[in-house]
């Protein structure tokens, strides 16, 4: 028998109904509702797309009434058992008062997405209490690698992380914890919102892209000088890709930056586990416990 890890969240099967949102960023080519469309039916689901996907407010995937419009018919429609975003960007943070969270807590169904859609993850967990899930987007190329770990969490209910291969131990140790986080842009920006992540006891997951290495350094000082990372059990970072006109002879290592974080922090970090704007990415479930091993170089989920 399977063990179903994120009740009460409820797992899709064949025929089951996926809206596809775009809550944030502006789609830059039409054939990405396509994509997203196909990837829902690859998977033996149906997609129910948004009707607004393809509208752009600058740079913005339609003003704030639509965007917020088909995210909250998608989470009233009882018939929808799963919400996934088609892309991140930015735009999320600007619907989070809006969003229909009682709806969504008493019929909770995985909500899919990464890198802007962490605003979603941080407010969903503080207003529901349910897990949710930071995966691939839908208008993504899903390699083997990500379709199993996303099968995995949002279908089988069962661990979809496990062995970081290449991953670099930045401060051993061992720890257990609520996974929460996502884009290191986003956890720190929300830092003094209603809907700042919860760092309580928490494996804090970080990632992110075209970022330099100072200015992940000061995301990691923000973080560390607002007592947040003293409260983490575990740090795990995943693909951090820095500007390509960045060159190592400028910088730092970014390695060096979060190693000296998780050290002031006291607590165990492992760098280069997959996920992030990257192609082999683990499906994470926002909210689920999980146990992290520097030894193993392993991210397991967990019963509580």
């Amino acid at each position: 028998m399977r063990t179903n890890l994120f009740r009460p969240v409820k797992s899709l099967r064949d025929g089951s109904r996926v809206a596809l949102v775009a809550p944030s960023g502006i789609l830059p080519d039409p054939l990405h509702v396509a994509k997203a469309e196909e990837n829902v039916r690859s998977l033996g689901w149906i997609p129910v797309t948004g009707g607004h996907v393809s509208r752009a407010h600058g740079y913005l995937a339609g003003t704030d009434p639509e965007r917020i419009s088909d995210l909250n018919q998608a989470i009233r429609d009882d018939s929808i058992e799963a919400i996934w975003c088609v892309r991140g960007g930015y735009g999320a943070m600007r619907l989070l008062p809006d969003v229909d969270y009682s709806a969504l807590k008493s019929n909770p169904r995985p909500f899919i997405g990464f890198s802007d859609i962490t605003a979603f993850h941080a407010a969903i967990w503080k207003e529901c209490g349910i897990v949710s899930f930071h995966g691939p987007t839908a208008r993504g190329e899903l390699s083997d690698f990500s379709r199993r770990s996303l099968v995995s969490a949002v279908v089988d209910q069962t661990s979809s992380c496990g062995v970081a291969n290449g991953g670099r131990v930045l401060r051993p140790g061992r720890a257990k914890g609520r996974l929460a986080g996502g884009n290191l842009a986003l956890v720190s920006s929300l830092m003094g919102t209603p809907y700042s992540v919860d760092f309580e006891g928490a494996i804090l997951v970080i990632e992110d892209v075209d970022e330099a290495v100072y200015r992940v350094d000061r995301m990691m000082r923000q973080l560390l000088l607002a007592g947040a990372l003293s409260k983490c059990a575990g740090i795990v970072a995943g693909d951090f890709r820095p500007p390509s006109s960045e060159t190592s002879e400028q910088n730092r290592l970014l390695d060096e930056v979060i190693a000296e974080a998780a050290d002031e922090a006291g607590v165990p970090c492992l760098a280069g586990a997959p996920f992030g704007h990257i192609e082999d990415q683990w499906t994470i479930p926002l909210g689920a416990t999980a146990e992290l091993d520097t030894a193993t170089m392993s991210l397991e989920i967990v019963s509580e």
